[in-house]
């Protein structure tokens, strides 16, 4: 094997190299049954990544305008309580908060479609340890889906 190509392997991680080998993973979501593309499919890290961002954003905001006076070390903290209480609540009532909804996606339960409010309390408190939100299996999913037994999927 050529160095070049050594190296790429390395650089496109252990499921490129794998499935370089032969190896069939098949499409995200597809042991779900989610369908491949289009509405119902497994959002992508990028769209979720930034529905996170934009969810955070309206979180500093309301953070830095409602509760602390100028920034403070604390506005990160508030900011953090109402992240959890946004998340909460739109998951749980609409399914979808509002930088998801602005990114065209959605959090279903994998039983009922339906995202209960217990699921939604998980989930958020699961995302805002972020370390679970950082540990992804092989679909996408991230370790507080998977607890909550929910995924995001585009609308």
């Amino acid at each position: 094997m050529d160095k070049r190509r050594a190296i790429g392997s390395w650089l496109s991680g252990p499921r490129a190299a794998l499935e370089e080998a032969g190896a069939d993973f098949g499409y995200r979501g597809e042991r779900l049954g989610l369908p491949e593309t289009g509405p119902g499919s497994m959002a992508g890290p990028g769209r979720r990544l930034a529905a996170v961002a934009v969810d955070w954003g309206i979180s500093l905001l309301i953070a830095y305008g409602l509760i602390t006076d100028g920034y403070q070390q604390a506005t990160g903290n508030w900011a953090l309580l109402v992240f959890f209480v946004l998340s909460t609540l739109t998951v749980g009532t609409i399914g979808s908060t509002p930088g998801k909804r602005l990114l065209g996606l959605r959090v279903i339960s994998l039983d009922t479609g339906l995202v209960r409010p217990q699921r939604a309390l998980l989930r958020s408190a699961l995302l805002c340890l972020a370390v679970p939100a950082l540990i992804w299996d092989r679909d996408g999913r991230g370790l507080h889906d998977r607890v909550a037994r929910t995924v995001e999927v585009r609308m």
